[in-house]
């Protein structure tokens, strides 16, 4: 009897769950990334009084200056996906790399395992601010580092705490009987098998992306003034929140619910991790 891989039994399809959820996602990335061209003002001109209520041109109200509410909310969410999938993609491929090259390597998982150790001590607020501070003229970019620095250590964690039953598999030891060198152990045998936790990491990854990304803003470190950033949005309108409510629940529920929707998407996506592995003569 010989061992094989699970993936190569396994039968992914998609459910009709998760082509809902799909649909969802993919309508509201298009809505954030096409609200620019949408928009019916500009996202710095006023067109009322600050913290107008609802009507009048503006379905949303007005900001403290008086912009259209809704043009904000859609010139303000281009960035925030762009830096959070960026922020993800980086995070994600170097954690599933030394996740799966640490656990067929003792001495190189010992170095991870301590240095995640260390870097998970450090609060997200303080990485940020440090990373800020060493790198003022950085904005955005600055933030992007600071996310990626604090993510990459937890995201190793659970892909060696994944990868490390793979490893008494019996088509990896049949791979490193036959001589195969690490790297395709890693790649061609490890990695494959570990596609439900990386759907799930990179849905993690993503929200705390948007997490980190958006207490940035909201603390003024990255986007400043007037940029049209839903969690400046939050920080600028808070004081009126009694006067016109939605200048604060609008961007706040465009956050919400862009990190809700890509972490339902990446779970429904996921394949069944309760198939069992089959075995064949």
């Amino acid at each position: 009897m010989t061992a094989v891989s699970p993936l190569s039994a396994r039968r992914i399809s998609l459910r009709p769950k998760a082509v809902a959820r799909v649909v969802v996602v993919v309508l509201l990335l298009l809505f954030a990334l096409a609200g620019p061209l949408v928009a019916p003002h500009a996202p710095d001109d006023p067109v009322g009084v600050p913290f107008a209520a609802p009507g009048g041109g503006m379905p949303l109200g007005g900001d403290q200056l008086g912009r259209d509410v809704l043009s904000r909310v859609l010139h303000g969410g281009a960035l925030l996906i762009a830096g959070a999938l960026l922020v993800t993609v980086i995070t994600t491929t170097i954690a599933v790399l030394l996740g799966c090259f640490a656990v067929l390597r003792p001495a190189l998982g010992r170095v991870v395992e301590r240095s995640a150790d260390v870097a998970i001590l450090l609060p997200p607020l303080l990485g940020i601010m440090l990373i800020a501070l060493a790198w003022p003229r950085g904005g955005r970019w600055a933030v992007i580092a600071a996310a990626t620095v604090l993510g990459v250590p937890y995201a190793v964690r659970i892909v060696a705490a994944a990868a490390s039953p793979l490893v008494a598999a019996g088509y990896v030891e049949a791979a490193q009987g036959r001589g195969e060198s690490t790297a395709y152990i890693a790649l061609r045998e490890i990695l494959p098998n570990l596609r439900a936790t990386t759907l799930t990491l990179f849905g993690l990854r993503f929200v705390e992306a948007v997490y980190v990304i958006s207490m940035a803003g909201f603390l003024q470190i990255g986007p400043q003034p007037p940029a049209s950033d839903w969690s400046l949005m939050v920080r600028e309108n808070a004081s009126g929140i009694l006067l016109n409510p939605w200048a604060v629940i609008a961007p706040s529920l465009a956050i919400a619910l862009l990190a809700i929707t890509v972490n339902l998407i990446t779970l429904s996506l996921a394949p069944d991790t309760t198939a069992k592995a089959v075995t064949r003569s």
